[in-house]
């Protein structure tokens, strides 16, 4: 059996979140998809910290990020994980 890796939604927007969960609901995705409202939120998941430590680990298929993001922006986000060898 083949194991679905979850996606990430970074999207502080509401309206923006159901519209993209809508979006890829059309289209019979059946991945777990993640969603979390800030960049420090991101972070955290990423790496396991503070709520996100019992995440299971392996790294998410694919990151949907806002790039205008509260606490931290979605291009410190983007710089931080690709600085990251993992």
């Amino acid at each position: 059996m083949i194991e679905l890796k979850r996606l990430l939604l970074v999207e502080d927007d509401p309206k923006d979140v159901e519209l993209t969960l809508e979006a890829l609901s059309e289209y019979n995705l059946v991945n777990e998809v993640i969603v979390v409202r800030d960049g420090e939120e991101a972070l955290d998941y990423l790496y396991r910290k503070g709520k996100f430590q019992p995440v299971p680990s392996g790294n998410p298929a694919a990151i949907l990020l806002d790039l205008k993001l509260p606490k931290v922006n979605g291009l410190e986000v983007l710089g931080r994980i690709r600085a990251d060898e993992n």
